[in-house]
């Protein structure tokens, strides 16, 4: 890319750019993962990514028994730019002297990104309780959430209600998943026996509940970007 290396890109911008490499655009950040096989291997690829220049501050690694997971996003602005696909082709590049893969997948299973939604009447009364029982910290961004410091467990946003509403859960979880994936994943909901209540902002989200009414939204990046 030619522009400005830190512009914000679109969703799509951003999706479009990588797609072809095996990246995905989840909640805001390029995901990707390698299957290693081994533990030592996965810190040998993790050790290279992390080595191409330019990637702290963007390069984020989670590494397991036989797979590193990669994420990319510019942390000062929580947001991807044409600096953040350029490092996913740099970094594809250095996964391929490995001769291995960049695999968005493993079965039915590919990379995600959780969320947990709480209603609230009053948001400012009730945050600093669950900032203060998870040990989480502000998000950045302007109106955000809360988020683990460490990167370990979900970030948790608050719905603004304007009226109690007995009988319906007040939390419930958001899955973030590729866009082309979230028909199957969806499919594979109803199938376990859930109901799709509220389909109207789709493909930016769909809200689907259990059998007695739990809720949860597959979300995507589409339809979000307006005008």
């Amino acid at each position: 890319m030619t522009d400005d290396p830190y512009r914000k890109l679109s969703r799509k911008e951003a999706s479009d750019a990588v797609t072809s490499l095996g990246w995905r655009l989840v909640l805001g950040e390029l995901q990707t993962q390698v299957l290693t096989g081994s533990l030592p291997l996965a810190a040998d690829v993790a050790g290279r990514a992390a080595a191409v220049p330019g990637a702290d501050g963007h390069l984020r690694l989670d590494i397991r028994a036989d797979r590193v997971i990669l994420a990319l996003q510019s942390a000062d602005i929580a947001w991807i730019t044409p600096r953040d696909v350029e490092l996913a082709h740099k970094i594809s590049a250095e996964v391929a002297e490995f001769r291995l893969d960049l695999d968005t997948g493993i079965g039915t299973r590919s990379v995600q990104m959780l969320e947990i939604g709480i209603d609230a009447l009053d948001a400012a009364a009730i945050r600093p309780f669950w900032r203060a029982v998870l040990g989480y910290v502000d998000e950045q961004r302007p109106g955000g959430g809360l988020v683990d410091p460490l990167g370990q467990g979900p970030a948790v946003w608050f719905q603004q209600m304007d009226a109690p509403r007995p009988q319906r859960n007040r939390i419930h979880f958001d899955v973030s998943v590729p866009h082309d994936e979230a028909p199957d994943r969806i499919a594979a909901a109803l199938a376990a026996g859930g109901t799709v209540t509220n389909d109207t902002e789709a493909p930016a989200f769909w809200v689907l509940a259990d059998a007695e009414g739990n809720e949860a939204c597959i979300t995507t990046w589409q339809g979000r970007d307006r005008g």
